[in-house]
């Protein structure tokens, strides 16, 4: 399956498959959130969208880069988050990056939000679908960030098959500019787990998909199957 990387500046036309990269660590606490019982997950533009959603759907939730604040109910960290209860729970969530990258492609026909602990859901679920040439948005450092560039080169390489070593790329990811920041506590909202966290490669076994529900850009966990089923008049 044909696949090419680009920053968010790079975006000029709406890809039919985008799958958006953010490891530290927007798309890994997504995942932690849906691990955690949150149902959906709502992509804001700017914190104070976040804030204004939470204040007009009772029971929603709002989450943020950086220290807490005022209104917001968790920070981007998934240390933090890996002990909350969340179940049947609304998030809506702004972050520097992730978010800003998947509403930039929220038009495609499919996009997939991913980091490495979903890596391998997200490339079995790229695999069956079959859906055309993939276009992956590397959020971090303009298109830059060797953690994200790892982690689409990764998931690009499993699209191909299974049998992908993946200790190359998670060393890439540990020793990035990002993963340096983090375990310096040059980040805000950090836990010590949080760099350890985002390198637990298929932790979850779903894949992330994000699609306009009522004018929002919501994103859901996407059920992807260990194994392909066999191909009809095979067995």
């Amino acid at each position: 399956m044909d696949h090419h990387f680009v920053g968010i500046p790079g975006l000029t036309d709406v890809p039919r498959v985008a799958v958006v990269i953010d490891v530290m660590r927007a798309f890994t606490v997504a995942a932690w959130a849906f691990s955690r019982g949150v149902e959906r997950i709502v992509l804001a533009s700017t914190e104070s969208e976040a804030l204004a959603l939470k204040e007009s759907r009772p029971g929603w939730l709002a989450l943020k880069d950086g220290a807490p604040a005022a209104g917001f109910d968790a920070v981007n960290s998934p240390g933090l988050l890996r002990s909350c209860d969340f179940a049947g729970r609304t998030l809506v969530q702004k972050t520097t990056a992730g978010t800003v990258g998947a509403l930039a492609v929220a038009n495609a026909p499919l996009v997939l939000c991913a980091s490495f602990v979903v890596a391998g859901p997200t490339a079995r679920f790229l695999r069956n679908k079959d859906s055309g040439p993939v276009t992956f948005v590397v959020t971090g450092d303009g298109g830059k960030a060797d953690e994200d560039l790892a982690c689409a080169e990764y998931i690009g390489q499993c699209m191909a098959g299974d049998d992908v070593e993946a200790a190359p790329y998670l060393h890439r990811a540990r020793t990035s500019r990002a993963a340096a920041d983090l375990a310096g506590g040059l980040r805000s909202g950090y836990h010590p787990d949080d760099v350890d966290l985002c390198l637990e490669i298929d932790r979850f076994s779903f894949a992330m998909g994000a699609r306009q529900e009522e004018s929002l850009t919501v994103l859901r966990p996407v059920a992807v199957p260990d194994i392909p089923p066999p191909a009809r008049g095979s067995g």
